[in-house]
């Protein structure tokens, strides 16, 4: 496999463009050319991981948290994000960072925190918008399935869990080419109408330059008519956090004690308990307090999440229970998910999981 194979196939899973601005998901450092044999998943990158993936033999890491968020003047090796870059290059080993591309994919990293959690009925706490488009396109009636069948293929139609969705309607089309043009139907030079289908079809901003090419590939004539239409439509597979409910309402004590069983912690901040049974659970793995009034106005009792601050516990306001269990607690499985995801999608590539301790966040408990 080359580091381009794996890149590929990890995108396609969760594509860099939904990365926030602010990211740096994508390939670190490396050639993407380079031929590998195996790569380690580890939820951050660094010296000890670097160190980890030469003595397994490992040509690439696979990281959560990029390595580098900001941009770099010089690379000296004064600080711990120089040293990991440096020793990466120095042993020829690839670093690339799955970020919030992954947090807000329909199967990453909020998924897997609501399956530990035994949640049913998940939804996508706050879906994006802008990330659609509407594809219209006219095509003669015998060739609307050829079309619509590449479309498909090539990754229109998805909405919510139903595919090959599309819509069309019968008119008529009108048009004169010029004494260069080779027309499927007419004449050149002659007016001509031909009864035509207006289809259409939705499809994932990221995927546009690939539909385009496949409508021009399928459809029959040598100039295709078609308009790409930008919606505001919330994506509901796609955005930040995620809110469930339990099979059957906890107490929240007992509650607590799932939590941390299912996610091995010690301790546990949060606001004051309300009295009430737990129910609807809303959470977002790694920091996410920019969610709480998502899952206030969702009528969530509990939001689980991490990196709150002293004054913002207060911004709860009785109304449901903060539980910050950790950033790296939250997050610590996201490794065993790309290792799960790649194992899938090719199954006789060489996977492995860090075993190194990356939480830089330690508790003295008296």
């Amino acid at each position: 496999m080359k580091v381009s194979d794996i890149i590929r196939t990890l995108e396609e899973w969760a594509p860099k463009q939904h990365q926030e601005s602010y990211d740096n998901s994508g390939l670190i450092c490396g050639d993407p050319e380079s031929t590998i044999t195996s790569v380690l998943c580890s939820l951050d990158c660094t010296e000890e991981v670097v160190k980890e993936a030469a003595n397994k033999g490992c040509e690439m890491i696979i990281a959560h948290h990029p390595i580098v968020f900001a941009g770099m003047k010089s690379l000296t090796g004064q600080n711990y994000v120089e040293r990991t870059v440096i020793a990466a290059i120095q042993k020829g080993i690839a670093i690339y960072a799955i970020h919030t591309n992954l947090d807000h994919a329909w199967t990453g990293v909020n998924r897997k925190i609501g399956e530990r959690l035994d949640l049913q009925n998940l939804q996508v706490l706050s879906p994006k918008t802008d990330a659609l488009l509407k594809l219209d396109t006219f095509v003669p009636h015998a060739a609307l399935e050829d079309v619509k069948t590449a479309l498909f293929n090539a990754g229109a139609g998805h909405i919510g869990e139903y595919d090959h969705c599309s819509f069309s309607s019968e008119g008529q089309g009108t048009f004169r080419g010029s004494i260069n043009s080779t027309p499927t139907v007419g004449q050149a030079g002659e007016d001509h109408r031909e009864a035509e289908s207006k289809l259409e079809v939705i499809l994932p901003f990221h995927l546009k330059s690939k539909l385009v090419k496949a409508l021009l590939t399928a459809h029959p004539y040598e100039e295709v008519a078609y308009d790409l239409i930008a919606l505001q439509n919330e994506h509901q597979q796609l955005g930040s956090g995620m809110i469930g409910r339990l099979s059957t309402p906890q107490s929240e004590k007992s509650f607590f004690e799932h939590v941390a069983e299912r996610f091995k912690l010690k301790v546990i901040r949060h606001t004051a308990l309300l009295g009430k049974p737990i129910e609807t659970v809303a959470f977002c793995g790694g920091a996410g307090r920019f969610l709480l009034p998502n899952a206030i106005a969702q009528k969530a009792d509990v939001f689980i999440t991490s990196d709150f601050k002293y004054h913002e516990f207060f911004d709860a306001e009785q109304k449901l229970v903060i539980m910050d269990i950790g950033h790296f607690e939250s997050e610590q499985f996201t490794p065993e998910l790309i290792k799960e995801y790649l194992e899938e999608k090719i199954p006789t590539f060489a996977v492995l999981l860090s075993e190194a301790g990356t939480n830089p966040v330690h508790y003295y408990i008296s």
